[in-house]
């Protein structure tokens, strides 16, 4: 047997023996360990599912993880036994930090390996992985994130392996040899719903879609708006991706041409992203795909490389805008809603960009209307996740304002002036009073 072939055996037999059931690899986790998941579908479920069940055996049991998808610890009950410390919460973890049953730990996305490295230990990292290769590596597939820090600063690494997550290309591999146990899995992965599109957000998606010359490099995050940008734009040319998140509409504009990355200053002809949410059909047009990449956090979304790429423009959405400029995209009021992500990160990358924008997107009105997105100031315990120093344009179904550059009464009158009309005048006395107009 030659040297390839005799190593490839000998991953072969370290993959047998370290291959066990979820319970099984569950019993590794002692009382007071902290442990850290990927986010989203890089979630380990079967180990989640198994650490749950004994819960009642352990004691002071943290878990780290941002933007969770299984439900099973986030009760009142299980507190004592495992609490969750939520980067960014999700439909699953918000009502258990709501009511302070898990923590909530304010982060720019970018900054969660600094963190891990500096600040929270890890004994037990678990997470999703496509299978094995013959070399002895899995690759993260469709989350990256911080998943490959807490990889290596881990006492003890789990792996659900899972022949439905694509093999993806970038910095996102672990061999077998970082690894202490295996488990395989064969449920499919969950995929989201691709939002539907509202009047209102499609009108946002026009707008957009006229700030966005050819040769621009897109970051788009989820929901109706940015679905509506990327169908906006399939007719643009040479346009390239540089993102947080890969979804099905970033799929649409490669398949019709209009992302090829060509214009790239760097990574030229790759989408890059570092993770993933979406349908199975974005999942296998990911699969072995040469033309993306995923890599950590650190990298994608820092913006010093978000900066380094010219014609960059970043696209988030937010909850609430203030006349300054100020917007809070992640809680109602104190009530924690999501969390910072990478909103922060693009809006200063896509600034320091050359030839770079950054657009903040928000309806003119919440609750079927009855209250104003713009308002004179934030509601009271409101976060401020982008600020007003990193603000460049805010844009509703009324329009664009331009804020980045001008003065605080310029900016409430280009607000004023995309805020819904039943709300303008309201908005005009509260700026008067303010002596912002």
């Amino acid at each position: 047997m030659n040297t390839i072939a005799l190593a490839k055996s000998n991953f072969e037999q370290e993959y047998r023996q370290k291959l066990c059931s979820a319970a099984e690899a569950a019993t590794i986790v002692k009382s007071g360990d902290h442990l850290c998941f990927p986010l989203g579908v890089g979630e380990p479920t079967l180990f989640v599912k198994a650490l749950a069940a004994r819960k009642r055996e352990l004691e002071g049991v943290v878990v780290n993880q941002q933007h969770h998808l299984c439900p099973d610890y986030f009760t009142e009950d299980s507190t004592p036994h495992i609490k969750v410390n939520a980067w960014f919460t999700s439909h699953v973890s918000r009502e258990a930090v709501q009511k302070g049953w898990a923590d909530f730990v304010p982060n720019h996305f970018h900054e969660v390996p600094k963190l891990l490295r500096e600040y929270w230990p890890v004994d037990v990292a678990g997470t999703v992985v496509s299978p094995m290769d013959e070399y002895g590596y899995f690759t993260c597939s469709l989350s990256v994130g911080y998943t490959m820090e807490a990889v290596k600063k881990a006492e003890k690494v789990v792996v659900q392996v899972n022949p439905h997550a694509p093999r993806t290309h970038g910095n996102c591999h672990i061999h077998i040899s970082e690894v202490d146990h295996i488990i395989e899995c064969h449920e499919p992965l969950k995929e989201l719903e691709i939002p539907k599109i509202s009047p209102v957000e499609e009108a946002i998606g026009g707008y957009l879609a006229e700030m966005v010359p050819d040769g621009s490099c897109l970051q788009l995050g989820w929901g109706g708006i940015p679905n509506a940008v990327t169908r906006a734009l399939l007719s643009k040319k040479d346009l390239g991706v540089h993102t947080e998140l890969m979804s099905d509409g970033i799929v649409d504009l490669m398949l019709a041409g209009a992302v090829n990355n060509s214009r790239k200053t760097i990574h030229r002809g790759k989408a890059l992203a570092t993770f993933a949410l979406g349908t199975k059909r974005l999942f296998d047009f990911m699969h072995e795909n040469p033309m993306i990449e995923m890599h950590p956090v650190d990298y994608v979304n820092d913006p010093a490389v978000i900066g380094s790429i010219d014609n960059v423009v970043a696209i988030n959405a937010t909850i609430q805008v203030d006349l300054l400029g100020q917007c809070c995209s992640e809680s109602f009021g104190h009530l924690q809603w999501s969390g910072t992500g990478g909103q922060a990160d693009f809006a200063r990358g896509a600034n320091r960009s050359r030839g770079g924008k950054a657009f903040i997107t928000t309806a003119s009105t919440a609750k079927n209307g009855a209250i104003s997105c713009i308002v004179p100031t934030l509601t009271a315990g409101a976060s401020v996740t982008t600020s007003k120093n990193d603000v460049d344009h805010v844009v509703t179904e009324f329009g664009v304002a331009k804020l980045r550059g001008q003065t605080a009464k310029q900016r409430a009158m280009n607000l004023i002036n995309v805020a819904h009309p039943d709300f303008r005048g309201e908005l005009m006395e509260a700026a008067r009073r303010m002596n912002r107009i």
